[in-house]
């Protein structure tokens, strides 16, 4: 199979992917307990009220019209109207992406930062306290909760120590990239974002910092044993040169609602609490679209850097 094909096999497969999340996330409104009348009508509504309401949010058609339709607006790129907040869902929603990312790519450096060296160490001192540090770190990472964690660090780091904000988003990480007019004004700008996006970012990145360190440790002792390293130890190169440059070539709704954090999660949550479907519907969407995006992305680099993944 060429490489166009396993992208355009992927592609498709993405898009049936995708069309299954939105098929879901439709019935979602229609098989969940409740109705999404009672949360726009008010509680002494009549009901020519109810019904007025039900006509104007399109619930009074049947289920396959209401379901074309909705299909039909998303591929215009309208996600409908949130009565509750009176906006557009595909502005409110598209507008929380960004702080989403900002914690996604902050929790990715915390966790590249510690596990790479923690794999690494724990691999080449095998059997050994480090070793058994790392391990036992890898186990506490993967079998605690994030929103557990993010609890306890608010309660001493930022409440006890006072070292830490508690919660929100005061600016924005493009902010501080922006803000070199002068150092005075880039080093405040950056302590400010530092202090309310650290504990949040450690609470998304424990996972991953245990999981990334379990997998290079695997990956070093893999290495380590093959014979091209044996071959360099037999040529008199120094270990640290053997180790490091031969060889290592080769989970957010829950923490940004503990903390307040101003993304896709937060109004995720928010949206559930008011009944909001419309909002709901189209933050799971890009959600569910993001996810499959990225696997696609992916799997074609993959297949990229490793030819034979595209024939089997």
């Amino acid at each position: 199979m060429s490489q166009g094909r396993f992208v355009a096999k992927r592609t498709l497969q993405g898009v049936g992917v995708v069309w299954g999340v939105v098929t879901i996330v439709f019935l979602l409104r229609f098989i969940t307990p409740g109705s999404a009348i009672n949360a726009v009508a008010p509680l002494d509504a009549t009901q020519e009220t109810r019904e007025a309401i039900a006509r104007e949010l399109g619930l009074s058609k049947p289920l396959y019209v209401q379901y074309g339709e909705y299909l039909f607006d998303l591929v215009q790129g309208n996600m409908g109207f949130s009565y509750i907040r009176g906006q557009e869902v595909t502005s409110l929603v598209f507008s929380k992406v960004p702080a989403t990312v900002e914690l996604a790519v902050a929790a990715t450096v915390v966790a590249i930062v510690l596990s790479i060296p923690l794999g690494v160490v724990s691999a080449t001192r095998r059997n050994q306290p480090v070793d058994w540090l790392a391990t036992l770190f890898s186990l506490a990472g993967i079998s605690t909760p994030n929103f557990w964690l993010g609890i306890m660090m608010i309660l001493v780091l930022a409440v006890q120590l006072g070292i830490f904000q508690t919660s929100g988003r005061a600016v924005a990480g493009v902010t501080v990239l922006t803000s070199l007019v002068g150092p005075r004004s880039f080093l405040d700008t950056l302590v400010l974002w530092l202090q309310h996006i650290t504990l949040p970012a450690i609470a998304l990145g424990t996972y991953f910092t245990a999981l990334i360190t379990r997998l290079t440790r695997s990956g070093m002792l893999d290495e380590l044993g093959k014979p091209y390293v044996r071959a360099a130890r037999a040529k008199g190169l120094p270990e640290t040169l053997v180790r490091y440059k031969r060889t290592l070539i080769g989970g957010a709704v829950i923490t940004e609602a503990v903390f307040s954090w101003p993304g896709l999660g937060t109004l995720v949550i928010r949206s559930i609490n008011l009944r909001d479907w419309p909002v709901l519907q189209g933050s799971l969407i890009v959600i569910g679209t993001s996810f499959v995006l990225v696997n696609i992305v992916v799997d074609v680099v993959y297949a990229y850097l490793d030819p034979r993944v595209v024939n089997e």
